[in-house]
């Protein structure tokens, strides 16, 4: 499989035979931004009015961090590609939380009491999270219900029992705490939404909690430090054309 960084050569790429290529998505960009922009620049690319392009596993909008853009007959292995395991550093604060779990929506439900967790009691709950979990997906997620998202329900104020899976923890170490801020490096398995460990986290310490952001640095063996700016993989591919 061609894994198509910043230190390759662009011209040596044969996209539509096949590539992946390794991107640290922006703030505010949605998964489906990024592919589109180099689907776009691919169809430039190759006088052609559709080109395959698609990726291995959706990040926020507010999340940052890698992305594998699959291209041209590589789209065809995502299916064998999306179990791999993730990697995030994320911040979450305590005392509140949000409908989304994210900075989306504005803070509510702000803990009544004085926030007066140590150091030890916070690294005690986060050392919970490991191993075979259930998890309750949040209620904003692609996820469905009866063939209709979540999130799509959540909008219109429909009420709705939310979904649960089974996630994988194989590491989450707390990297700083200064409250009612939390910072985390997460290992684990496909499909964990870290906005609901967030939640689960701050249910651990009897107070609300949420994602203040996050960024994924590793998919598998690949690092973001091996990854492209948009702007810039897409620069390269309009150089070739």
């Amino acid at each position: 499989m061609t894994i198509f960084t910043p230190d390759i050569d662009v011209s040596t790429i044969d996209f539509e035979a096949g590539a992946v290529i390794l991107v640290d998505k922006p703030l505010e960009w949605t998964s489906f931004d990024v592919v589109n922009k180099i689907r776009f620049r691919l169809r430039q690319k190759y006088g052609k009015k559709k080109f395959k392009v698609g990726h291995n596993g959706t990040l926020d909008p507010l999340a940052t961090g890698l992305l594998m853009i699959f291209c041209g007959k590589y789209t065809k292995l995502i299916p064998k590609e999306e179990n791999h395991d993730k990697r995030y550093v994320g911040t979450i604060k305590l005392g509140a939380t949000t409908e989304s779990l994210d900075r989306e929506f504005p803070e509510k439900d702000l803990a009544t009491k004085e926030l007066s967790h140590t150091r030890q009691e916070v690294e005690t709950a986060i050392a919970k999270f490991h191993g075979e979990m259930t998890q309750e997906i949040p209620i904003y997620s692609a996820a469905k219900i009866n063939g209709k998202a979540m999130y799509k329900m959540a909008r219109k104020n429909q009420e709705f029992k939310p979904k649960t899976k089974i996630v994988f923890y194989h590491k989450v170490t707390m990297l700083d705490y200064n409250s009612p801020f939390v910072k985390v490096d997460i290992l684990c398995g496909k499909g964990t939404y870290i906005r609901g460990f967030a939640r689960d986290l701050g249910a651990a310490l009897d107070t609300p909690a949420y994602l203040y952001d996050l960024r994924r640095t590793e998919i598998a063996k690949y690092h973001v430090d091996q990854a492209w700016n948009i702007d810039a993989i897409c620069e390269a591919i309009n150089s070739e054309s």
